[in-house]
């Protein structure tokens, strides 16, 4: 009975070990970017058109307007750490929650990817200031 549990469990996990975690993984590239306050390296993952809410922007925004509006979020809020907290998704779809310290404060980030052509875009980011 002791070595059919052992089996079951050794099963479960070997079952759950070849699920692909790469679908609900963030791209470090994003992490990195954030954290480092990097707005070239966040907008390469930027779609054409992100729905983007930072401060007191809230619309939908070009690339390249999208990375004004967080260039200057980055300049005003100087980044000093940043982590997941908890992240999911599934195919062709993942998100992510973080929380952004900065010299200002500390705000949630949420940013939702898509796939489009085997690459994963941003398709929107909300950073918010928590409490």
């Amino acid at each position: 009975m002791k070595n059919l549990k052992f089996k079951l469990v050794l099963l479960f996990f070997a079952l759950f070990a070849t699920v692909s975690p790469s679908f609900s993984q963030i791209p470090d590239e994003i992490v990195l970017s954030i954290q480092s306050g990097n707005d070239v390296m966040l907008a390469s993952y930027f779609n054409q058109n992100v729905e983007l809410v930072v401060q007191s922007h809230d619309d939908v925004f070009s690339k390249s307007q999208a990375q004004q509006i967080v260039a200057e979020f980055f300049k005003a809020n100087k980044p000093k750490q940043f982590s997941i907290i908890h992240q999911g998704g599934k195919d062709g779809a993942r998100y992510a929650i973080g929380s952004l310290v900065t010299n200002t404060g500390t705000f949630r980030v949420y940013f939702l990817l898509k796939n489009k052509d085997n690459n994963s875009y941003i398709h929107q980011l909300r950073i918010e200031k928590q409490g």
